[in-house]
């Protein structure tokens, strides 16, 4: 390698390299991307996704960034609810707009069908094709670890976000317990790739996600990121005993 370096699952690459490889990725396991989520948590990232969405408590008239949205799973959820509590309280419709980096992603999204508050686009985690201050939350859903430069993405969803505007994250995460973690590994590298093989035709990106996992910050690091990006008020929440993490902040 001749310029910075970038992580994709356990090896260090270009990072020129990164996206079109997390890219190809995700253009082969797009189709059956949200079975595989089903059967390799138990459905447990419905009940993760369900309390993200409780806590970013979408409004009438917002704008809301599902950002790395993949095929909508949690724009479909903050469209649902903005259009409650628009039946409870009026006021005008919200916007919910999923931003993937991946077409094949947006197209599954696209042919699952969608509410009318939702907007689909294909865009850069890093380089969001939105103004300044434009959005009253912003949510990135297990996507924040493919990005190239962290960093860079914190910076982004601050940049799009209007003073005092939410900023959601979640992500897998590190068990808080020695035994839990043990348990956790043999699930993640024993099992994992063979549904991925079994079930999505496609070991080798499954193997990826796992080691995906292993080499993002752990929960106290990330926030640290979090508040370094312009952020205040962070926290986190670890969901089944830290396999994943809600970490949340609001824009400065």
């Amino acid at each position: 390698m001749t310029g910075p370096s970038a992580t994709f699952g356990f090896r260090d690459v270009d990072a020129r390299e990164k996206p079109g490889l997390v890219r190809g990725v995700f253009d082969r396991v797009a189709r059956r991307y949200d079975l595989m989520n089903d059967l390799m948590s138990g459905g447990v990232h419905r009940l993760w996704k369900d309390a993200v969405a409780a806590r970013l408590n979408p409004q009438p008239g917002e704008t809301i960034i599902d950002c790395a949205g993949g095929t909508g799973d949690m724009a479909r959820r903050y469209a649902v609810m903005a259009r409650r509590a628009q039946q409870r309280r009026g006021g005008p419709a919200a916007r919910v707009l999923v931003v993937d980096y991946n077409a094949e992603m947006v197209a599954a999204g696209r042919d699952k069908g969608g509410e009318p508050e939702i907007a689909w686009a294909v865009g850069d985690a890093q380089a969001l094709p939105l103004p300044d201050a434009s959005a009253e939350a912003y949510s990135i859903a297990f996507g924040i670890r493919n990005v190239t430069d962290i960093a860079a993405a914190l910076s982004e969803a601050r940049r799009v976000l209007k003073p005092g505007g939410r900023f959601l994250c979640l992500e897998f995460s590190r068990p808080t317990t020695e035994a839990l973690q043990k348990a956790y590994d043999a699930y993640s590298f024993k099992v994992i790739p063979e549904i991925g093989a079994r079930v999505g035709g496609d070991r080798e990106a499954y193997q990826y996600l796992v080691e995906s996992i292993r080499r993002f910050p752990d929960q106290r690091r990330f926030a640290a990121m979090i508040g370094e990006a312009g952020f205040s008020r962070v926290e986190f929440t670890n969901f089944t005993g830290g396999v994943a993490a809600l970490h949340a902040g609001r824009a400065i």
